[in-house]
């Protein structure tokens, strides 16, 4: 599955999620919250070469469903779409937060 590279696709409720991440740290430190924004963003490019580099989803997570810790706090839930090499990011959530 590695190697020729996957397309990496933000569902909207991913890109609300780390809205609200960026818009909590805000409040305290502005300038750290859209520092720590871009590099969960980044923390997700490696899926584009390594689609499997997280492991499976726990269970009752739908079938497919894959977890990345981006932070200690932070995990982001995908899927792999090989018809379309796509990496599909469906959630980020943070670890107190249930599971999507």
């Amino acid at each position: 599955m590695a190697g020729a590279g996957y397309r990496i696709a933000w569902r909207p409720k991913a890109l609300e999620d780390l809205r609200s991440i960026v818009r909590y740290i805000a409040q305290d430190n502005p300038s750290r919250a859209r520092t720590f924004g871009k590099k969960l963003r980044e923390k997700m490019q490696p899926l584009a070469y390594h689609p499997l580099l997280g492991h499976m989803g726990r269970p009752g997570l739908p079938a497919g469903v894959r977890e990345l810790v981006l932070h200690p706090n932070y995990i982001a839930f995908y899927r792999v779409l090989e018809a379309s090499r796509t990496v599909e990011i469906l959630r980020v959530k943070h670890v107190a937060q249930q599971t999507p």
